[in-house]
Order: structure tokens, then sequence, then C-alpha cells
């Protein structure tokens, strides 16, 4: 239990560190942008009321973002380029931390134990593990970039 206790602890100060640079730096982003080229853009009145519904109904949204993978990255950088004020952000920025480092801590240990008695007891099941993962990791890299650099009007992969 000692060890899921500091592994949680140790994810959430970088979590609150990651996540809440990623804020500041949207912020000091969203105030350039304002000052800029879009700064016309900024000021119309689509943009305002976007920006007003982030501000009040986006910290559900940044405490929800932390469950899931690749996307709380672009909602801390829009929370903060929208300038959602700190007392709701800081809230949500917590609570949904504390989720993401519980998680992570605990299926983190759980998968790393499992490797480590496969190791132990059975190596050939422990490398056969590692390798089956790496693969499975470049398999979905080397899809995602397929799709990503495939023109928007080809179907004939899809079709396939």
């Amino acid at each position: 239990m000692d060890r899921i206790a500091l592994a949680a602890g140790a994810l959430y100060v970088i979590v609150l560190l990651r996540a809440g640079g990623t804020f500041a730096v949207g912020w000091l982003a969203g105030a350039g942008a304002r000052r800029g080229r879009f700064a016309g853009l900024a000021s119309s009145e689509r943009f305002r009321r976007a920006e007003r519904a982030i501000q009040r109904w986006g910290a559900p949204v940044v405490a929800v973002s932390f469950l899931t993978v690749g996307f709380q990255t672009a909602v801390n950088f829009l929370a903060g380029s929208m300038r959602m004020p700190l007392p709701r952000y800081l809230p949500a920025l917590f609570v949904g931390g504390a989720a993401w480092a519980l998680i992570y801590a605990t299926a983190g240990i759980g998968v790393l134990e499992v490797l480590g008695r496969l190791f132990a007891e059975r190596t050939v099941f422990g490398v056969s593990a590692v390798v089956a993962l790496l693969l499975l990791v470049c398999g979905v890299v080397v899809h995602r970039r397929r799709r990503a650099a495939r023109p928007s009007g080809d179907t004939t992969a899809d079709a396939s």
C-alpha cells in the first residue's frame, strides 16, 4: 500500500505541474493572440460567447479530461487560452489530477508486478509480453501516421 501511495503522490505532483503549466502556456498564448493578429477575432461576439461558456462550464470538462488519453493537454491549454478563472480551474485540476494519479498508480504498479512475476517465474513469457506490447504500440503509431497522411478524400483504404 505504501508503494501505491508514494507512486500516486509523485504522479499527482507531476500532473499538477504538467497540467498547470499547460494552462499557464495557454493563458499566455491567449493573451498574445488578443493583442496580435487575432485581436479582431477575439473581440467578436461569437468568440466572447464561447469564452464565457468555457469560463462557466469548463471545469467539469477539465476534471473529466484526466480520464482520457491525449485530450487533457488540449483541454488544459484551451482552458488557459480562454481565460478560465482560477477559482473554477484549480478545483477541477485537483480533482481530475487526483483521479488520474490514482488510476495510473494502481494500474501501473499492477502491470509492473505482473511483468516482474513473469520475468522471475517465466522469463520467456515476460519477454514475449514486452515484445507484444512494443509491437502493439508500434502498430498503433504506424496506423495513426498512415491515417493522418492519407488525403481526406481517399476512401479506398477504408473500403478494404
